[in-house]
């Protein structure tokens, strides 16, 4: 082999190189670009607000993540009989929500069956160890 052939064997090898170890970084930033945008999409409050009821239950459940989930009857019946029987059942067992601090959660599970008013965020989607629902609670107040 002579001289030059080396020469240009040697070049095409550190290209290469050069070419998988760019391509590399370049996934590892797009990866990174697209875990922070969800991220950050996840956690992007749609509205704030506060609602009343009487607390009907709280629960600590999940498999890999577990979270306290709750359900406050609004006294909402809906006898509209153009609404669907799915919306009108949901009207009827009331609103769930996610509380993700567990200060809140024990303040919750000593209010239980009394009324109460809750201050929540709803988020577009909440992230798997916040809760199962967009709706998290982040205080309560006794009525």
């Amino acid at each position: 082999m002579s001289e030059f052939e080396q020469v240009v064997k040697e070049g095409a090898q550190n290209v290469g190189k050069k070419f998988r170890r760019l391509l590399m970084w370049a996934l590892l930033a797009g990866i990174l670009f697209f875990l922070g945008y969800i991220f950050i999409y996840c956690n992007f409050t749609v509205s704030k607000g506060t609602t009343g009821g009487t607390l009907t239950n709280i629960t600590y459940k999940g498999i890999l993540f577990k979270t306290h989930e709750g359900n406050l009857n609004t006294g909402t019946i809906n006898l509209n009989p153009n609404i669907a029987p799915d919306k009108m059942t949901q009207a009827m067992n009331g609103w769930n929500f996610s509380v993700p601090d567990n200060h809140v959660a024990q303040k919750l599970d000593q209010l239980q069956g009394q009324r109460v008013k809750l201050f929540y965020r709803k988020k577009v989607k909440a992230m798997p160890w916040q809760g199962k629902t967009n709706y998290l609670v982040y205080d309560v107040q006794k009525l």
